[in-house]
Formats: structure tokens, sequence, C-alpha cells
């Protein structure tokens, strides 16, 4: 049966409704997702930022604050460094962006005293829920690591573990991308590839199975996997993660299905202490209240893997 973001909703439901913590909450677009969200059962929002201005755009887009906690913090960057503050204290479960730019806010995320570090590094993963494809497709990195080492490959897979496993899917099918699927030393991506595939068969690399290099038709196409005669692989046209070579090729990807496709989607960043909500201005207001709803999924896989 097709999984999709109603069953990440559902999902949520059961675990019980989370707390986002807003960094600079005047933003008439996050606000719309965070009354969303309530809405659905998703997510309360505790807003810090400019009360006056929350309250100024809440009127505008008919929002009833009563419930909302506000702290009103007019400078751009203490209302970030307050809001990720909550979260550092467990206050609150996930932290979403505002009305600052990207730049101060990951400045937040990453402050020694109460930002979100883990030791790891940060990566971006994307959940695609595509028509004619009959299970989610987490996309990795778009939009965060440019130029990702073999080692960066390594966090980045074990940071998208969790989130494909707060999405229902416990063992992940993680596809290195390459133009090709066989190894040629003179495209190193196609090594890293190979090198990935045997940690993976080592046991460096747990909770998964890496099968790589693999062109993108081979990792989601069945058919194609078929014609190309792919049958000894252990992905055929079934992958649940693609792991791309750098920030060009998962950027162009992510665009084009976007904007080319009718799709629903939502981000987050991972390798953080609770789940950070880093949409863009452009995104649809639907993606910004799937994003909330796959990270308050991904906050309770984290909480009881903790536990």
């Amino acid at each position: 049966m097709k999984q999709g973001f109603d069953d990440i909703v559902a999902k949520v439901k059961e675990c019980g409704r989370k707390t986002v913590a807003v960094s600079v909450a005047q933003d008439s677009a996050v606000l719309e997702a965070v009354k969303e969200a309530k809405a659905r059962g998703i997510a309360d929002a505790i807003l810090v930022g400019d009360e006056g201005k929350i309250r100024e755009i809440a009127d505008q887009i008919q929002m009833d604050l009563t419930g909302y906690e506000i702290i009103h913090e007019p400078d751009m960057i203490q209302a970030s460094l307050r809001a990720v503050k909550l979260a550092h204290e467990g206050k609150a479960d996930m932290y979403m962006k505002g009305l600052i730019d990207t730049k101060n806010f990951l400045k937040s995320v990453l402050d020694k005293e109460v930002g979100l570090r883990t030791g790891k590094p940060l990566s971006h993963v994307c959940v695609f829920e595509i028509p004619g494809i009959d299970r989610l497709l987490f996309l990795t990195d778009v939009a965060f690591i440019t130029y990702p080492t073999l080692e960066d490959k390594v966090h980045i897979i074990e940071n998208t573990i969790p989130v494909c496993k707060a999405c229902g899917v416990s063992l992940p099918k993680v596809a290195p991308l390459a133009a090709v699927e066989v190894v040629n030393p003179k495209m190193p991506v196609t090594v890293e590839a190979d090198e990935l595939t045997k940690m993976c068969q080592e046991g460096k690399i747990t909770d998964c199975i890496v099968d790589g290099p693999l062109s993108l038709d081979l990792a989601i196409d069945a058919e194609a996997a078929k014609h190309k005669g792919a049958t000894d692989r252990k992905i055929q046209g079934d992958a649940d993660v693609l792991l791309f070579p750098d920030i060009h090729a998962g950027n162009l990807v992510y665009k084009a299905i976007v904007h080319m496709v009718k799709v629903k989607n939502g981000c987050i960043l991972t390798g953080t202490k609770v789940p950070v909500i880093l949409t863009s201005r452009s995104d649809t207001f639907e993606t910004k209240v799937n994003s909330i709803a796959l990270a308050a999924v991904v906050a309770e896989e984290m909480r009881k893997n903790a536990g």
C-alpha cells in the first residue's frame, strides 16, 4: 500500500502533539503553516519574535492566538537564540525558521551554548510523495553539504536512517547515485559509492542496505532495472533513499520534481539535537505544513531512541 504524508500525519497523532519553537515568528507564511499544523493536531507552537507584528499578522490571517505562548523579542538575533534555547532545553521538540535569513538562523542552530549541536555534520533530507511511485522517497543532501566527502556521505546516511524509520521504513534501501551503475576509476563518485556499499557489507554502516553506484533510473524504476539486466543488485528500482554526489545534482533533481510534477514534500535539517525545519521562501504552504509533520515524527523517533 502506497505510503504518503497522510500516513505521517496519522503517526503524529499516535505519538502525541509536539511543540515547535519558531524563530522570528512575524512571518505570514510561517504563521499560516503553524496555524494549520495546530488545527490538524500536528503541533503546538511557541512564537518568538516581535509580539506586536506577530499579532498584526495573526489578525490579517484570522489566526486565533489563544493557547499560543508568545515570547516578545524584537531583536532578530536574540529572538533566534531564545527560540533555539527552548529546543536545547527540551521545552520544544523542534525548531523552525521564521523571518530571519538562513545564515543567522544556522548560527543559532550551531551556537555553542544554546544551540543544537551533536558533534555530527548537519545534512538536509527531503521526503517526497510522488504519483506513480508506491513509496516515499528520501532525497539527501539537496541543500546543505555542497561537496560531501566519503566521510560526509556516511554521516548523511546515518542522519537519514532515523527519518526513514520515523516514516515507517524499517530497513531503508540507500542508492548512492552516479551517472552510471558501474565503478569507473575516472569517475570518483562511482568509487565512493562502491566504498559505501562495502562499508555497509562490513557492518560499518548499519540499519540499512546500501547498493551503489546506481544510475537514477536503476534506483527508482523496476522496469529500467529489469531491462538493464540488474537482477544481481540489492536495489532494483526500489530505492528508498537517493544519496546525491553533490549539491548540484541533488538541488537540480529536487527542483525538477517540485516544479514539474504534482507532488507532496517536506524537508528537515538533521544531525541536530532536535529536527530543524528550514523551509525556503519559495516553498508552498503545504510543504511547510508537511515539514512540521515530518519533524514531529522524527522528534518522536529520536525521543524513543534516546529513551
